[in-house]
């Protein structure tokens, strides 16, 4: 296979304290670093590459991926519930928003998760599976490590911190969903723990629960330490001095704070989650309220076997999500779907027949022959199809799978008008149009499924 060049389409400035932007920029030095003889990495091109992989949903990326031909990956970093208690708009905004970004992950030729839980609400919105690929998000060991004994007294001391206290970190947007109501609750319960919260209002005052937060994070417990937004370069440092990871968020994604800690080998609490089981393998500490989140941490505090226990567990996932596991994970998926793109049979229909599909009037094409016993090319069933416009030259295409694939030849079976006449409604052809296949010595059907249509080099379900 030839030398893939993937175009990777992100936003260069970002609100700060996003873990989509530290994922982002991670996927891509991966790929730099470990794909070189395989792929070109090129980031906001112009120039369209072989595969154009989309990272965010801002207006321009949309206008871009409606408007263009190659290959296109949509990364799927949210769902329409996960922006319940992140964001506040009033319910028409919002609503407006969700239609959006479905519309985009829509539009895309494939969608690349970051939580294999994703995949089942993507398919009540009308996108099939095979349009849905799971990677996990990764996390370089150059930027996350253990640090040595002095850079960490250096770090408590700049945040004022007891140097030999047993120390809880928290990482994040100071939202609602992540459970900092939650974070200082349970500090109040452990007075003898200090906690640290890093992370900021990254949306200002349009955060859900801006006001009540806001109030928290100006008066918070006396153990208690709000750090604001910290630059992701200096976030090493804040892993470093933590003895755990508290994550009480209500709904998450793919933390990338959880593959960070766990370079730096520090022991995860976090809430009891269903999205955590397929990504973390039970590697980690949890419970279900705030009374089992004061049991756990007391007892971590003590830093017995259970607590060397939770050093294993963090080891371990970072481990499997070595750069050489995911990036050929990377490498299989983009060559997989090149190879499904070029392989697909390229027919040609009338422009008619283009409208009817496009309209929805019909789901199936005919094509009949006097030589030809194939007409509508060797296709079998699930095979991929570019349907294209004949006579005049045009960009509109219409891609679609095989759904069912029915080939005659007239010679065995002698029942032509009886079989295109079982397919007549899908195929919304009249009475002078089925004789005059039918008389054919071959001819073939194909039901079309997944259909996607290209007009005018934009695209629509």
């Amino acid at each position: 296979m030839k030398k893939l060049t993937i175009n990777m389409l992100h936003m260069t400035s970002q609100p700060s304290g996003q873990g989509v932007a530290s994922a982002t920029k991670e996927q891509i030095n991966l790929l730099k670093e470990m794909t070189q003889e395989v792929f070109v990495i090129t980031e906001n091109s112009k120039k369209d590459g072989d595969i154009n992989h989309f990272h965010q949903i801002d207006p321009f990326m949309y206008l871009r991926i409606k408007n263009s031909n190659t290959i296109s990956v949509m990364h799927v970093h949210f769902l329409p519930e996960t922006l319940q208690g992140s964001i506040k708009f009033p319910k028409p905004i919002m609503d407006i928003f969700k239609m959006y970004f479905l519309d985009f992950y829509k539009s895309a030729d494939y969608l690349v998760v970051v939580n294999p839980i994703f995949i089942e609400p993507l398919t009540t919105f009308g996108i099939t599976p095979d349009r849905i690929k799971y990677i996990p998000n990764y996390v370089s060991k150059d930027d996350f490590y253990i640090l040595p004994d002095e850079e960490i007294i250096k770090t408590k001391e700049q945040f004022d911190l007891d140097l030999d206290k047993f120390t809880v970190i928290g990482v994040g947007q100071v939202q609602t969903r992540k459970g900092v109501l939650d974070f200082v609750e349970v500090a109040k319960r452990c007075p003898d723990i200090q906690f640290v919260w890093a992370g900021g209002f990254s949306f200002g005052a349009i955060t859900d629960g801006y006001k009540e937060l806001k109030d928290v994070v100006e008066n918070p417990p006396s153990n208690v330490t709000f750090t604001n937004i910290i630059p992701r370069e200096q976030m090493n440092h804040m892993f470093n001095i933590a003895d755990c990871l508290f994550m009480p968020s209500y709904n998450e994604l793919f933390p990338m704070a959880i593959l960070e800690a766990s370079n730096v080998e520090v022991p995860l609490l976090l809430r009891n989650l269903d999205l955590y089981e397929d990504i973390l393998f039970n590697k980690y500490f949890k419970g279900n309220d705030n009374d089992q989140f004061v049991e756990a941490l007391q007892e971590l505090s003590k830093k017995t076997d259970m607590y060397q226990k939770a050093k294993e567990y963090s080891k371990d996932i970072s481990d499997y999500y070595s750069k050489e596991n995911v990036s050929a994970q990377w490498v299989e998926f983009y060559q997989s779907i090149y190879k499904t793109h070029s392989e697909s049979h390229k027919i040609t229909i009338s422009g008619e027949t283009f409208d009817l599909i496009k309209n929805k009037e019909v789901s199936a094409i005919i094509e009949s022959s006097i030589l030809d016993p194939f007409p509508l090319k060797d296709v079998t069933q699930g095979d991929r199809l570019i349907l294209s416009k004949g006579i005049i030259p045009s960009k509109d295409k219409i891609i679609a799978s095989a759904k069912n694939v029915v080939v005659h030849n007239k010679t065995e079976k002698d029942n032509g008008i009886e079989i295109i006449n079982e397919y007549q409604q899908e195929l919304g052809i009249d009475e002078s149009e089925i004789k005059k296949h039918a008389t054919k010595a071959y001819f073939s059907i194909i039901e079309l499924d997944n259909i996607r249509i290209y007009e005018d080099s934009v695209m629509s379900d």
